[in-house]
């Protein structure tokens, strides 16, 4: 890979991770916000969102606690959309090695949110 472009992929990440940030607070501020105009989390006490479909249903119907987990749910998946990016760029630039203790890193990402979501 070019030194250009590998800048150009630096540039990305970077890109990335500012915006994965950016959304993500502004998910959650909204969700902040939403829990005080509507009083509440918008579900019954001690309860929240524990599935992805109750979360985005939630989300839809504008209930605090789900909109704070959308904005959990970005940031966590940020960095993994980081790791994503560089298995690229290293595939790019023909660094096998890199590629594989990458993709492990992804592999274990993903295990780790499976098994952790499914308790």
């Amino acid at each position: 890979m070019k030194k250009d472009e590998m800048r150009e992929v630096e540039l990305v990440i970077g890109k990335i991770l500012r915006v994965g940030v950016v959304v993500s607070a502004t998910v959650i501020v909204l969700g902040i916000l939403l829990f005080f105009i509507n009083g509440g989390s918008g579900y019954a006490d001690g309860e929240w969102p524990r599935r992805f479909g109750v979360m985005f249903q939630g989300v839809f119907q504008l209930k605090s606690y789900a909109v704070i987990m959308l904005g959990i749910f970005c940031l966590i998946l940020t960095p993994v959309l980081r790791v994503v990016v560089s298995i690229y760029a290293f595939a790019k630039e023909h660094d096998r090695l890199y590629v594989y203790i990458t993709t492990a890193v992804l592999i274990i990402l993903v295990f780790a949110m499976v098994f952790g979501y499914n308790g």
